[in-house]
């Protein structure tokens, strides 16, 4: 049993034979997937599953709490599963690959941001959105 899958049997899911293949779909997944592109990776495993399943079970994932949902800007919903390991998310516009980084002086920085306006920060999302430098030369 993979770790999605364990988390939402924890939850009290009933997991379906499609749900354990797209919830494992997500666990191996080193990406932020959309709908259809989990719905291509899970038909692979077993053709019966529809596309339809896939925006259900997304769904109830999401609200179960163990994927998160991104807009990155491009029009479709991608996600990646939930996790206590705080990240940000760097947006290459024109591949639509996603980076995930931590750094350290921005997390400081958006604390202090919070204290100053007399807030505790609980929790925050950073999305970057940039295009690949030019390279000299080319």
């Amino acid at each position: 049993m993979d770790r999605l899958e364990k988390l939402c049997v924890e939850k009290g899911m009933r997991m379906t034979e499609q749900r354990k293949v797209i919830a494992r779909v997500l666990s191996v997944a080193e990406d932020h997937p959309d709908v259809e592109e989990i719905h291509r990776r899970a038909a692979e495993i077993d053709a019966n599953i529809s596309i339809a399943t896939v925006y259900r079970t997304m769904r109830l994932f999401e609200e179960s709490g163990v994927v998160e949902r991104h807009d990155f800007q491009d029009g479709r919903a991608r996600y990646e599963e939930a996790s206590d390991d705080h990240h940000d998310h760097l947006i290459d516009l024109r591949s639509g690959e996603v980076i995930e980084f931590v750094n350290e002086e921005i997390e400081k920085l958006q604390k202090r941001i919070a204290e100053e306006h007399g807030y505790k920060l609980v929790d925050h999302r950073l999305e970057l959105y940039g295009v690949p430098l030019e390279k000299s030369g080319d």
